[in-house]
């Protein structure tokens, strides 16, 4: 018995590929909400951005599927924060326990309560019973330094003992690394990481031309020297995301990002052309094979430049190094420890740990300096900070 083919209008395709351009949910949460395949809307967004041009009034078109779209998140918003607001509170108040320190423990412990004994609130806070009627003599150099860890901890919750005492020093505070781990030991904190399984983003066209790797034996000495790109999936409640970054090889900063729900040339183009308008151009730019690092148009940005173009061998992900290591990072320190139901969490999430990592967040292989305080120091002694400076 033959099935029907289904016809989709003219109408209802143009429909799907400007929800799917808006990046706020995925191609699979899109294709399971209309009943169709994640491959027609890729393949809907691919002609529809093709033949932009050819369309004869969009404006009005895009303004009143955008006005639709922007008024049911809304009320998606509305409701999620309704029905999981006893949950996000629940994990907050646990987090919150975990970090808290013997006093902050001590004062949550409510003496005359009508229904709850002492010795309960105390397993309930994990406190030993004498540790709550023990009275210190109080030290108040040991209690500032204790608040300065418990600051830095809530900040960045991935630090171990060294960087705690790296920072403690950057804010002045004389104290050795012995001393740091005893504090950080007696207030219970531990560095908090999260690893998964990996994915391999990487899909070569045989027909396109590849580039020599060039930065095998290389010595990177500058800001704009190198840079290199990659794409990472991120999975979403309802599919996944795509995370397109570019670092600098010199100063380990993140000079561009963008997330999309699909992972093809535009997301990539997007990445690139920002960083060039905001920072200038690199003498080597490096990608892996993947098709959309090989594609005319990428390629051909970068010759236009006259930018060395280098491609990590087949297989090679430690050729990239770079970038790996930051996927590493931005995924146990931050995305790992959360989960997603929205892009616009993510994408908020993602901003927030970017502008941690690239201004604040202490770096062992640049001597637990911050990225682009290295970034713009190198540029001003190439004399380009005033041309390449972003504020």
């Amino acid at each position: 018995m033959s099935t029907k083919k289904r016809v989709y209008t003219a109408e209802f395709k143009t429909k799907i590929v400007l929800e799917a351009l808006k990046n706020e949910k995925t191609v699979s949460s899109i294709a399971s909400t209309y009943n169709i395949t994640p491959k027609n809307i890729t393949n809907w967004k691919t002609m529809f951005l093709a033949n932009a041009e050819m369309a004869m009034e969009p404006a009005k078109v895009v303004k009143e599927y955008k006005a639709k779209i922007a008024d049911l998140e809304d009320k998606n918003d509305k409701y999620a924060k309704v029905v999981g607001k006893m949950t996000i509170e629940q994990e907050w108040m646990e987090k919150k326990l975990e970090s808290l320190d013997l006093s902050k423990k001590k004062e949550l412990i409510e003496s005359k309560h009508e229904s709850m004994s002492i010795t309960t609130q105390c397993k309930l806070l994990k406190l030993n019973k004498s540790s709550f009627y023990y009275k210190a003599t109080p030290n108040e150099k040991k209690e500032l330094i204790q608040s300065q860890i418990e600051n830095i901890f809530k900040d960045a919750p991935m630090y171990g003992a060294i960087k705690v005492y790296k920072q403690l020093l950057d804010d002045g505070i004389d104290i050795s690394l012995n001393t740091v781990e005893s504090y950080r030991q007696e207030m219970g904190l531990k560095a908090i990481l999260a690893v998964k399984k990996t994915v391999n983003t990487t899909v070569a066209i045989k027909e396109h031309k590849k580039y020599s790797y060039l930065l095998r034996g290389l010595d990177i000495t500058k800001a704009n020297q190198v840079w290199s790109t990659d794409i990472t999936y991120i999975r979403i409640n309802g599919g996944m995301v795509y995370l397109a970054a570019i670092i600098d090889w010199y100063s380990k900063a993140i000079l561009s990002y963008h997330i999309s729900n699909t992972m093809d040339t535009e997301l990539v183009m997007d990445v690139l052309n920002e960083a060039l308008d905001r920072y200038g151009q690199p003498d080597i730019f490096n990608t892996d094979q993947g098709s959309q690092y090989t594609s005319k148009a990428h390629t051909q940005a970068l010759s236009e430049r006259q930018i060395h173009i280098s491609m990590d061998g087949k297989g090679r992900a430690t050729d990239n190094i770079c970038i790996e290591r930051f996927w590493r990072s931005a995924k146990c320190e931050k995305i790992y420890l959360n989960e997603y139901d929205t892009v616009k969490k993510l994408k908020d999430d993602v901003a927030e740990y970017i502008e941690f990592y690239n201004h604040r967040r202490l770096h062992q292989t640049l001597d637990y300096k911050k990225p682009m305080n290295v970034y713009f120091d190198s540029l001003k002694i190439e004399g380009k900070y005033d041309k390449y400076r972003t504020g």
